[in-house]
Parts: structure tokens; sequence; C-alpha cells
């Protein structure tokens, strides 16, 4: 008799199901939680971007575009890239989210056994991807303020070190990086000759100052950008890579042999999107950023977050997963720290959310820091 489990290839085992996952199966049996667990925005794609997407089905572009990416989406994309960086040896191409940007980048740049630096916390996709493609990760600490000690970077880099993985506003902490810290890792992994990748997904949710990119002070450095969360179009699968082209090509080519091309009528409301002002999105954002703040900060410890919509608090007792799992008694839903990190000691709160929606659960995490 044959026996499936022993077909299953030894990379797949080095990793788990995402713990996020789990929380999501969990919330479906709860018939009216305040849902703080879900990294996806809570308003509605815009409706020009409907619309474009609808206007594009309808219009017959429903094939494979070409595997970079519609030339529209393209040439508006490097108008907007070149405005900011002036490199001349920058290209962009469309990925299907920037999920398949990173596994794209990852594929090709790393080789088996190269060493990748990966601040914790962490985007809980990082490490796996890294150990999916043979990859080493090596993980630095950031806690207690999630800062990156450049000194910590250069100690860490080895004659294996092929990348840095980094990633402001951060997920999970919402902790933007100084223009100080940006450029000293920018400068520092160019001096070194390692690659490095800047994971902006949230670069449209910035509250306090302008994003730094290091792409501002490195210009080999390999931006990932991309509507889901600007947009809300998470599901949509429309993100965009840009770098030196050689690196550029070596992912289309890697492109053509696994995702083929992101979805065509998507990339048409990608067009759309990239039209739309969202300065009020990123307002309402700080609002919901600043009254979670102030209804936790003097029962909780956490670093204040400066983008995305996320806040790491410490756990006021037990490890992070103690503490969410009675959370989860009160009918509030949120995601222990050790999804993201080594360490099991803090929760993520996603903030997008209805202002009386975190208004419910400000009111369940202050009952349960004085229980």
């Amino acid at each position: 008799m044959s026996d499936p489990k022993s077909w299953i290839a030894d990379r797949s085992k080095t990793f788990d199901s995402s713990g996020i996952r789990k929380v999501f199966d969990l919330a479906a049996r709860l018939k009216n939680p305040v849902n703080f667990s879900i990294g996806q925005p809570d308003f509605d794609v815009p409706n020009s971007v409907k619309e474009a997407c609808i206007q594009a089905i309808t219009d017959g572009k429903n094939a494979y575009s070409p595997s970079q990416g519609i030339a529209p989406l393209l040439e508006k994309l490097r108008h907007n890239i070149a405005s900011r960086y002036e490199h001349s040896n920058r290209d962009v191409f469309i990925a299907s989210g920037t999920s398949g940007g990173l596994v794209l980048t990852m594929l090709s740049l790393v080789n088996p056994g190269d060493e990748v630096i990966i601040f914790d916390p962490y985007f809980v996709m990082y490490p796996p991807l890294v150990k999916l493609v043979g990859g080493i990760p090596v993980i630095i600490d950031t806690y207690p303020d999630f800062r990156i000690d450049v000194s910590k970077v250069e100690a860490a880099i080895s004659s294996r070190t092929k990348l840095i993985l980094f990633n402001s506003p951060a997920n999970p902490t919402g902790v933007t990086s100084s223009q100080a810290e940006v450029k000293a890792l920018a400068e520092l992994a160019a001096s070194h000759n390692v690659a490095l990748i800047s994971d902006e997904i949230y670069s449209q949710f910035v509250f306090d100052g302008i994003l730094h990119s290091p792409a501002d002070y490195n210009p080999d450095t390999i931006v990932i950008d991309g509507f889901s969360k600007s947009h809300a179009m998470t599901g949509w699968r429309i993100g965009w890579v840009h770098g030196p082209k050689d690196v550029i090509q070596t992912m289309i080519k890697l492109q053509q042999f696994s995702f083929v091309c992101a979805p065509q009528p998507a990339q048409w409301a990608g067009l759309a999107a990239l039209d739309v002002d969202m300065a009020s999105y990123c307002r309402d954002y700080r609002e919901k950023r600043d009254l979670i703040v102030n209804g936790l900060q003097d029962l909780y410890e956490f670093s204040k977050p400066g983008g995305a919509f996320y806040l790491f608090p410490k756990s006021p007792f037990g490890t992070g997963t103690e503490f969410v799992t009675k959370a989860i008694e009160h009918e509030l839903l949120m995601i222990p720290g050790g999804i993201f990190s080594r360490k099991d000691s803090h929760f993520r709160i996603s903030f997008a959310a209805p202002n009386s929606t975190i208004e419910r659960g400000i009111d369940i995490l202050r009952k349960l820091a004085k229980s």
C-alpha cells in the first residue's frame, strides 16, 4: 500500500502552518467577537478601482498578461519610481501580491546555505520562506523598543550572508524606522555587498513624518510594495518589485515558470488605484492609532506605532499565548507574539477596525490588565 505522507518534501517540514490562520478558524466559532486579529484594512476598495476592474473584464482583458505586467501600469510605476530615486539601473515588474514578490526575490537571490538576516519580531512569512529556498535565517533581537541596532547587524554579517530583510512600517509592531536607522542599514549593506530587501507594503500608512526607504541611500536596494494594504485589495494579489535591472529580470524569468503573471483585470484596477488619493484613509488610521494608544498606555507596555495598523504590547501576565487565550474567553481575538517571534512575551493588536470595535476592545483589555 502506498504512503502519501512519505512523499512530502523535507523542505515543507521545516515550519508549521500559520498560527494566524488557526486564530481565524477559532474566530469562526465565536458569535460576536472583538476581532483585533485581522491584518487587513476595514474599509472597502475605492469605487473607481472596482469599476476599472469590471471594465477590464467586460473589455475582454482576461487573458495572460506579459509576465512583467501590463505596459500602462509599468509605465506609471516607472515614472513614480524614477521621480523619487533617479536610479538609472532601477526597473520594476508586477508580482502576484507582495508575497509573490517575496517568494521570487528569495528564489532569485538565496542559494542553499546562504544566510538571511531577519529582525525579530518579524512578519510571519519571513523565516519559513528563507528555509523553503534552503537559506538559513539569522535572527536579530530588537526587543524591547524594536529599533534597529546597526552594530548588531554588522556583527551578524558573515561570509555566508546574502541579504538583509527589512520591513518599515513593521508588522507586527507598527514601528517605523528613523532616517538615521535606515541610512545606516542601507550603507552597511552596500559596504558589505549584501543585498537589502525593503518590504514597504505599509508605505501609505505612515503617521508621523515621512517614510524613509533604504533605496534613498543605497541604489541597489530591492523594494517590494503593493495595493493590498493601501487600497484594501488584499484578495486581488497585485504588488510590484523594483530594484537593479539584473535582479528584476531574473525575477521576471522565474515568474514565467511559477506565477506566470499577476491577474490581468486586477492590474488594470491597480492602474486606476495609483490615481486615488488615499491620504484621508491614513488620517483615519492615525486617529485609530491614537485612540488605542491613549486607551491602553497607562496599563500596557508598548512602543507607539509610527505606521501600519498594529500595536504590539507586552502581556501584563503570563506568556503572550496565555494572555491571548484568556482574552478569547472574553470574546476578544488577537494574535500571540510567538507567531512573529522567538519570544512569546507580547501579543499583536490590529486596530484596522471600526472605532466602536476598538473602544469595545479597549474596555476588555483594561479589565484583563486589572484582573
